[in-house]
């Protein structure tokens, strides 16, 4: 990889490589990725197209029991991914364990404060998602809810950025973005989207009650079938000509503005 480095640790009994990739952290062989199943916690796993080998086939039964995220790719991605004999599949390992979104809200609903929840919605980018969790835990958070698929790796760079926030607050993710706002409407936890397609200030809104603050990716901001089902839809005054803010600078005024009518 282009202004990376590649680390390898030898294992003699299976030949175990554990490689890391510029931040990333990649384990790579049928029997490695097997161990770092049982002992690491895992993201993601890339499984090559069209695999017809047992052993893979139960790595990956085993990944998907323990909400593993799974993408089937072509050989050419493992191959850029790593320079070794990947064996057909790639795990990225996680320097953190994810909960479980039944617990973080069990949790949040028997303190004797409003819950307050951040979901993001196809947010890739691994510095901002660093820099929104480290928000996040200064203005009380109760927990960060993600999607399996399209979310940022939680890597090095997640970590540097996040200046360790990333240990000190649940990270959830869900298979659907929707079925974690019916769950949290369920707990009557009001959606509010941070989007541009509205009319209605952030400050107008009563914002001390239960709360899940959804933002979506810079590029696409948060999808329309998603944004159909939030109950609130606010925007922040932009007074020059740009019509727009980074998405973690925009979620802290979104926090704090929340922070500010909570402790007003």
């Amino acid at each position: 990889m282009k202004g990376g480095f590649t680390l390898y640790k030898y294992y003699p009994i299976f030949d175990i490589k554990f490689t890391a990739m510029k931040s990333d952290s990649l384990i790579f062989g049928i029997y490695p990725v097997e161990e770092a199943l049982q002992t690491s916690n895992l993201d993601k796993l890339f499984v090559q197209n069209g695999n017809t080998n047992e052993k893979i086939n139960r790595i990956v039964k085993n990944a998907e029991q323990k909400n593993i995220t799974i993408q089937f790719v072509p050989i050419e991605k493992l191959n850029r991914l790593v320079k070794g004999n990947h064996q057909g599949i790639i795990a990225q390992s996680a320097p953190i364990s994810f909960t479980s979104i039944e617990k973080v809200v069990a949790d949040a609903l028997k303190s004797n404060k409003a819950p307050l929840f951040l979901i993001l919605d196809q947010i890739s980018d691994v510095r901002n998602f660093g820099a929104i969790v480290r928000t996040a835990e200064c203005t009380g958070v109760n927990a960060i809810i993600i999607p399996k698929s399209g979310a940022a790796p939680i890597t090095g760079d997640t970590v540097k950025t996040s200046a360790g926030a990333i240990y000190k607050i649940p990270i959830c993710k869900v298979d659907h973005i929707k079925d974690a706002i019916f769950y949290l409407q369920s707990s009557e936890i009001k959606i509010i989207a941070a989007t541009e397609k509205t009319d209605t200030n952030l400050y107008t809104i009563d914002l001390k009650q239960p709360l899940a603050v959804i933002l979506g990716s810079e590029g696409k901001g948060i999808s329309n079938s998603v944004l159909n089902l939030t109950d609130y839809k606010a925007a922040l005054p932009l007074l020059g000509e740009i019509n727009s803010l980074n998405v973690s600078v925009a979620c802290g005024a979104f926090l704090y503005e929340i922070v500010r009518q909570r402790h007003h």
